[in-house]
């Protein structure tokens, strides 16, 4: 009987594994593939190094605090490791399903705090600081985020512009018994920097995915000692790897709901702070949500580029003939900083839905923008706020996904192993 639990445990941790991989790697590496920096397959590869390395390094720090800290490690007998696993996999199915990028680390956490609460083991000391890290993380995302959108993005955007390119960085020669590996010669010096720059940014994601996520599918089984760490993190960044070189095609095409309408440098702005705050989490073996951070960052960078129509004093202390504050804009963050709001200048970035969709004529020169970036008070607000960059009723989906998804978890988690207990 403990063999099969073994057994069943193992494949739900793949299953688990399976599923991150098709998700994280298209949030990880969709402006790459949009902008045809790299192909599909060379991403999935990519990814699959980088999360192994984040797994291998600062993911072990995670899995000692899912496996052993928040309860007791006997506590995860076969049977508890089961269910833990498949409320983490519950939990995938109904983001899926709801088109929400969710929070695998929260339920997954939840399941293991349901766990500890029927059985009277609860780490409460560890869950309040674990607890506190998921509040104060989201906002640290808001602000940094929109600081830079008021008083970076602008200029980033004057000197960085991304266009989808006519070939792939790299290119492979099969002509020749033995393919071989060439750079794209076509590049300007300034484009293959660019290009170098949302490939590195899309590995430090894949790293700080796999430092985060590892822990998800295998915690349960390191916990009950059926799996070491090593080769836990070799299943587990293994189900991750085949995940990413299979169904996250699908991600890869359309880059999902909630990047498809940003510029490939915001893109990689929102990609960097959300990684970083992750990756110093993970270091902390804090678990934590990617998709919260990032999605959190996109609002502040969205808001911050926004208020950038008013000075800080006009903000603080509206006069009684202004509207509504600045709202989060995707039209402030594809608009260009030096179009002056008259429409003739285009956007000096295509989001990453029309890269993704084709929709951006390919071409490898990438201009920069020369005029002057307005000051801060000085640019259209009116062009700025142009359109919302969340539907509201789309904001209200994923926000309750968030709170619903762990609360189940810990719910249904507590309920079965209460029940098991009684028994």
């Amino acid at each position: 009987m403990a063999t099969l639990l073994l057994l069943v445990g193992v494949a739900v941790a793949v299953f688990v594994g399976f599923n991150i991989g098709g998700s994280s790697t298209g949030v990880a590496f969709g402006p790459a593939v949009g902008s045809r920096i790299v192909r599909p397959v060379t991403a999935g590869a990519l990814f699959s190094v980088f999360a192994l390395a984040g797994a291998w390094t600062i993911g072990r720090n995670v899995i000692t605090t899912m496996s052993s800290d928040i309860v007791d490690a006997a506590m995860f007998t076969p049977l508890a490791s089961v269910i833990v696993l498949f409320f983490t996999g519950l939990a995938l199915l109904l983001s899926n399903l709801y088109g929400v990028p969710g929070s695998t680390s929260m339920t997954a956490v939840g399941a293991i705090v349901g766990l500890g609460l029927a059985t009277g083991t609860l780490n409460t000391s560890l869950m309040f600081t674990i607890l506190s890290a998921w509040i104060v993380a989201p906002l640290v995302a808001v602000v940094v985020g929109a600081v830079v959108g008021r008083y970076l993005y602008p200029y980033l955007d004057a000197k960085l512009a991304f266009g989808r390119l006519t070939d792939p960085l790299v290119t492979i020669d099969t002509q020749k018994t033995i393919p071989r590996l060439s750079l794209n010669n076509t590049l300007a010096s300034r484009d293959l920097v660019g290009s170098l720059l949302v490939i590195l940014i899309a590995c430090y994601m894949g790293f700080s995915a796999g430092a985060s996520n590892a822990a998800n599918a295998v915690a349960p089984l390191v916990g009950n000692g059926a799996l070491d760490p090593s080769p836990a993190i070799l299943l587990a960044v293994g189900s991750i790897s085949l995940g990413g070189l299979t169904i996250a095609r699908r991600t890869l095409a359309t880059v999902g709901n909630d990047v498809t309408d940003l510029p490939i440098l915001a893109a990689l702005i929102v990609s960097t702070i959300g990684a970083s705050i992750i990756t110093i989490l993970s270091y902390l073996g804090i678990p934590a949500s990617l998709a919260v951070s990032t999605t959190s960052c996109i609002i502040g960078l969205g808001w911050g580029r926004a208020s950038r129509a008013r000075t800080l004093r006009e903000i603080a202390t509206p006069s009684p003939d202004d509207t509504a504050p600045p709202s989060v804009a995707t039209g402030a963050l594809t608009t260009s900083p030096t179009d002056g709001g008259d429409g003739d200048t285009p956007a000096s970035s295509p989001t990453v839905g029309e890269l993704a969709d084709g929709e951006q004529p390919p071409a490898d020169a990438q201009q920069a923008a020369t005029a002057t970036v307005p000051r801060v008070g000085e640019e259209d607000e009116s062009e700025l706020s142009a359109e919302s960059l969340f539907d509201p009723a789309a904001t209200v989906r994923i926000v309750a996904l968030w709170v619903i998804t762990p609360t189940i978890s810990v719910v249904g988690a507590f309920l079965l192993f209460s029940l098991l207990g009684a028994l």
